[in-house]
């Protein structure tokens, strides 16, 4: 399945780092669509742009900053998986609506584990594939 797809994650979690990196082979992305927040190349005209942030407390200002500035002409489409709390997705979303970007309703919410786990079980891969499947298919 050809899309136009980035997977960005906040930087400092192994696991999420490897979450980005398996969707990314799974659907078979270009070589700079897994990326941390900042990510290195901007978005621009991305049919989804799957954000996996942790929200435990508040952001920092360059990961708030981008997210904000995710616009339709950067982004048609975001889904967000959260390392946090409902909190956390609601205050992301915000920032999200500001910049007028559509949000995919779905949120899944991942363990991201400490700065030392980056092991996905096989459950979580299932439910994490499944997911982005379902987002791709809403959009």
């Amino acid at each position: 399945m050809a899309i136009k797809m980035r997977v960005l994650c906040t930087p400092g979690k192994k696991k999420l780092v490897s979450i980005t990196q398996m969707i990314k082979q799974e659907f078979q992305l270009n070589i700079n669509a897994a990326d941390v927040i900042p990510p290195a190349y901007s978005c621009d005209k991305e049919r989804l742009v799957v954000l996996c942030v942790t929200c435990k407390g508040s952001l920092k200002d360059d990961i708030r900053l981008f997210i904000s500035e995710l616009n339709k002409t950067r982004t048609a489409n975001v889904a967000l998986m959260i390392d946090g709390t409902p909190d956390g997705d609601a205050y992301v979303r915000s920032l999200l609506a500001s910049a007028g970007t559509n949000v995919c309703e779905k949120t899944l919410y991942v363990n991201g584990g400490n700065i030392f786990n980056s092991k996905i079980t096989d459950q979580e891969k299932t439910d994490i594939l499944a997911w982005v499947n379902e987002c791709i298919a809403s959009i």
